[in-house]
C-alpha cells in the first residue's frame, strides 16, 4: 500500500502542531500531476498529510520520487520531501479523500477510470477550472453523473501553482452542500498560508474558476493589441458583469462572484502575464496564430476549450455575453482579433447593470 509505506515519514506531533489539537494526519490522493495537482500535493504534504499523486506520464512520477521536482508540468521548485507519485490509480484512491485535478477536458475519462478504486463515502473535491465541451456541464456535474454517491466540494479561486508551491500566501474558497463535510475539509486542506472559505455555492464557484480563464484571454489580447491600461480595466470590469449574469441565470449566488472564487480570481488571471491564459491573449494580441502558440506549450490553456462552451451556455439562458461571444468567435470561429474588438467598441454603452448586456 502506498500510504503505508510512507505513514511514518511524519509523525502526528508534526501535524498536531501544523494544524492544531484537533488535526490528524489524512491519507490525501491527488489525481493529477499537472501545475495545480502538484502544487496541492506540496500544500497537503507541508500539512503534514500522508500525500500521494497520481501521474498519467511515467516520467513525472519517477521525478517526483526520484529528485523531489516535476520538470514537466512545474519547473524549478523543490516539492516538499515525501511526496509520492504513482502511475497506478488504484493505489493513489486508497486515500481518506480525494482531490481531483485533471485537465477540465480529461476529468470524464479520468473519473470513469476511478469509479473502479474509490471507496464509498470518499470525499471528491474538483479542482480543475474548467467546463466540459459539447455537453457545457461543470466538473461537479461530470464526477456525479459517474460517481453519484460520492459526496463532493468544489476548490477554486485566486492561486497560482507556482505561489502555492513555494508557500507563498493564498485564499481559496471550498464550495460544499454538506456544511459538516466542508468544515472537515477545510481544516484538512487549509493552512495559516493557504486559507480556505466556505461556500454552499458550488455552481458560483465553478464558474468563477471557468470565466477568468475565457476573461483572461480577452485582457491577454488588450494587452498584446497595446490598447492601454484603461481598456484592460473596463474588458475586467464588464467581464465580472457577464460573470455574474449568467451565475444569475443558472441559480447562483451574487455574493459568490464578489468573492476568492469571482472577483479574486478574474484579478489574478486578468492582471498577470504569469497567467497561461493572459500570456495566450499576449500573443493573439501581438499576430501570432492561435494553433503555432498551443503547439509550443506543454500546459494546457483551459480558456480555450471554456469559451465556446460558455458562449452555449450564454445562448442557451438568453444571457447577453459580448465579451465572452467575442473571444469564442476568435478562437473557434475564425473571426479576427481587430475585427472582433472593433465589434465590441461598436456596441452601443447602456445602463450599468448586472442584468443588462
Amino acid at each position: 500500500m502506498i500510504f503505508v509505506k510512507h505513514a511514518t515519514l511524519l509523525s502526528d506531533t508534526l501535524a498536531r502542531d501544523r494544524l492544531g489539537e484537533e488535526a490528524f494526519v489524512a491519507r490525501i490522493g491527488v489525481i493529477g500531476a499537472g501545475a495545480f495537482g502538484t502544487a496541492l500535493a506540496c500544500v497537503m504534504r507541508r500539512s503534514g498529510h500522508e500525500t500521494a499523486i497520481w501521474a498519467r506520464e511515467p516520467e513525472v512520477a519517477a521525478a517526483i520520487n526520484r529528485d523531489s521536482v516535476n520538470p514537466l508540468f512545474l519547473r524549478g521548485i523543490r516539492l516538499p520531501a515525501g511526496i509520492v507519485a504513482t502511475n497506478d490509480m488504484g493505489a493513489a484512491a486508497q486515500a481518506d479523500f480525494l482531490l481531483l485535478a485533471p485537465p477540465a477536458q480529461h476529468m470524464r475519462g479520468v473519473i470513469t477510470q476511478l469509479r473502479a478504486f474509490v471507496k464509498d463515502g470518499v470525499p471528491l473535491v474538483s479542482c480543475s477550472k474548467g467546463i466540459e465541451r459539447g455537453s457545457c456541464a461543470f466538473m461537479s456535474q461530470v464526477i456525479s453523473e459517474t460517481l453519484p454517491a460520492a459526496p463532493l466540494a468544489v476548490l477554486s479561486g485566486p492561486s497560482f501553482a507556482h505561489d502555492i508551491a513555494v508557500d507563498l500566501p493564498a485564499g481559496v474558497t471550498l464550495a460544499c452542500k454538506d456544511a459538516a463535510l466542508a468544515e472537515r475539509l477545510a481544516a484538512a486542506i487549509g493552512t495559516p498560508r493557504f486559507r480556505v472559505y466556505l461556500s454552499e455555492d458550488l455552481v458560483g464557484v465553478h464558474l468563477g474558476g471557468v470565466m477568468k480563464n475565457v476573461l483572461a484571454i480577452a485582457c491577454g489580447i488588450a494587452m498584446g493589441k497595446k490598447l492601454g491600461e484603461s481598456a484592460r480595466a473596463t474588458l475586467f470590469a464588464r467581464g465580472l458583469a457577464e460573470m455574474t449574469r449568467l451565475g444569475l441565470a443558472l441559480g447562483a449566488r451574487l455574493e459568490t462572484f464578489l468573492g476568492l472564487s469571482g472577483a479574486g480570481d478574474l484579478a489574478l488571471s486578468c492582471n498577470s502575464a504569469a497567467s497561461r491564459n493572459t500570456s495566450l491573449g499576449i500573443a493573439l494580441g501581438e499576430g501570432r496564430k492561435l494553433q503555432d502558440i498551443l503547439r509550443e506549450r506543454v500546459t494546457v490553456q483551459e480558456g480555450v476549450h471554456s469559451a465556446e462552451a460558455v458562449a452555449e451556455l450564454a445562448r442557451r439562458h438568453g444571457v447577453g455575453m459580448p465579451i465572452a461571444a467575442a473571444v469564442d468567435d476568435m478562437l473557434n470561429h475564425g473571426c479576427g482579433v481587430d475585427e472582433a474588438i472593433g465589434r465590441l467598441l461598436a456596441r452601443r454603452p447602456g445602463q450599468e447593470s448586472v442584468t443588462g448586456a
